[in-house]
Formats: structure tokens, sequence, C-alpha cells
């Protein structure tokens, strides 16, 4: 679901990629230096003038963009559970509105360990589902099914 407010893009995004491009064109820029001296005290100005400010900047720039992809992420998990709050009492309200199973008949099936209303969504219209014993539900052998939740004084 869409809301109606315009989707931006965080300046800690824009301030990383301008670090990353910056940093890059340091380094090409340290690079073609270095490689047109051929002493290495004529190569040292590049190095220090370019290529280490720009690896700084490059690593900068990644750090800016996690953070702020992770900004991002954190506003749209806020949003999302925004939105899930907004529309819980709504999804209450129709859960308790009306029982999943009112029969007074009981009903299990062979090898089971639950037993269950008759009209429980489980069993209805299953053919091997049979009447539950008594004596099984005396022994505790068998317990009540979570979802439609028969009482054993129905039996």
């Amino acid at each position: 679901m869409r809301t109606g407010r315009l989707r931006t893009v965080h300046p800690v995004l824009w301030a990383g990629w301008a670090s990353l491009a910056a940093g890059a064109v340091l380094c090409v820029v340290g690079w073609y230096g270095v490689s047109g001296e051929r002493f290495a005290e004529r190569q040292l100005p590049y190095l220090a003038s370019c290529t280490i400010p720009g690896a700084a900047l490059i690593v900068a720039g990644a750090v800016l963009l996690t953070h702020g992809r992770a900004y991002a992420a954190t506003a749209r998990v806020e949003e999302l559970y925004g939105l899930l709050v907004a529309a819980e009492p709504e999804a209450e309200e129709s859960v308790t509105a009306a029982p999943i199973a009112v029969s007074g008949e009981l009903r299990m099936v062979p090898g089971g360990t639950l037993w269950h209303r008759a009209d429980c969504p489980l069993v209805a219209g299953k053919a091997a589902a049979v009447p539950v014993d008594g004596k099984l539900l005396a022994s505790g052998d068998l317990d009540p099914c979570p979802i439609c939740e028969p009482d054993a004084a129905d039996s």
C-alpha cells in the first residue's frame, strides 16, 4: 500500500555518492601523476595530495552509503509498523465476531492426538473422523483442539 507522500532520497546517500565520486577522481589523478614520474621522491607529493585523500573519501563514501541505506530501511520498517498498528483493531473485531465451531458433537481422527467439535475446520468433511469415545477422553490420551476449543462436557 502506497502512501501519498513523496519518496525522497536521504541527504546522507547523496553525500555518500559524492564522496565516492570525488575519491575516485582523486585516486585517478594521483595514479596519473605517479605514473609520469620516474623517481620516488617526485611521486610522494601525488600520493600525499591525491591518492591517500582519495582513498579516505572512498571509505567515507562507503560508510555514508551504508548509514543512509540503514536509515531508509529503518524509516520503511517504522512506516510499515504504523500501518500494521492502524489495521490491528479491525483484525481483532473480525476474529472475535463469530466462533469457529459450535457443534456439541465431538469427533477425532483415528491415530490423532486431538479431539474436535464436529464442525471444526480440521475434521469437517473428513470421512475418517469418528465420534470420540468417552474412555479416551477420561484417560487423557487426547488433548482438546486449540482451534475449536471443545469442552469435555459436550460429549
